[in-house]
């Protein structure tokens, strides 16, 4: 029976008289693919933030392979094996693709040769080998994202939050995206996902949590989720029809 590699009890969050998350608590277990979902403005990349150490909850707890994470900062969270992406994609502009990954391999692997070696085997399975040399400011938005992707890689995670990691790009890339990710997710690697392409979502989680205003308002698979009234109501009272997952 799979453990819970992530425990999240009762996390919330203010910003001034903004309850950005209130009273939010699920697992994540070994090796499971999760998707958060909600409409813009839920508290997703808040819940995110808190998990991975750049925000301090105001209350509640994280548990993260049976340790207790709450408030550590983002490079103690990430020596421990989680490690995220981030919405809008940051690489080092001027430095190499693969110099990007190997700054982040060398986070576990303190000899340059070998933290460069498994920056290049995290390049090929990311599909950008053949870029390994170009600066990081060449690519393009979709190769940028893969980046992202290999960057948080070479961290050697055992979950992985991936922030929008297929926003912005087109069906083919997209489709490219959700194959990587089932790849990582066979190696072992639980994932946690946030993503309003609801299609992918969909195809890629085994479970669903949905915000509304920071609060859960459904959890459970994504057939019972697609249905749930209130979950039809948060995304189409967003004027968002488009977005609700049918």
């Amino acid at each position: 029976m799979a453990r819970p590699v992530l425990e999240v009890r009762g996390l919330s969050k203010h910003f001034g008289g903004l309850e950005a998350v209130k009273d939010l608590s699920f697992d994540v277990d070994e090796g499971q693919i999760v998707g958060l979902i909600g409409p813009n403005g839920a508290g997703k990349t808040t819940v995110f933030a808190m998990l991975s150490g750049f925000l301090r909850p105001d209350a509640g707890e994280v548990g993260f392979r049976g340790c207790a994470i709450t408030g550590l900062p983002p490079h103690r969270v990430n020596a421990l094996g989680l490690a995220r992406t981030f919405q809008i994609v940051r690489p080092f502009l001027h430095l190499s693709v693969l110099r990007n990954v190997t700054v982040g391999a060398l986070g576990r692997q303190p000899r340059p040769r070998e933290a460069e070696r498994q920056a290049t085997a995290i390049l090929e399975e990311v599909g950008l080998a053949t870029k390994r040399e170009q600066p990081a400011g060449s690519l393009t938005l979709a190769e940028r994202k893969r980046l992202e992707l290999a960057r948080a890689l070479a961290t050697q995670p055992v979950l992985l939050l991936l922030d929008e990691v297929m926003a912005g790009l087109g069906a083919a890339e997209t489709e490219r995206i959700v194959e990587l990710v089932r790849r990582i997710n066979r190696r072992g690697i639980a994932i946690l996902l946030i993503e309003h392409v609801m299609r992918a979502v969909m195809s890629l989680s085994e479970r669903l949590v949905v915000l509304n205003y920071g609060e859960r308002i459904a959890e459970g698979r994504p057939e019972a989720v697609a249905g749930d009234p209130r979950v039809i109501e948060a995304y189409l009272g967003e004027g968002d029809a488009g977005a609700a997952p049918a």
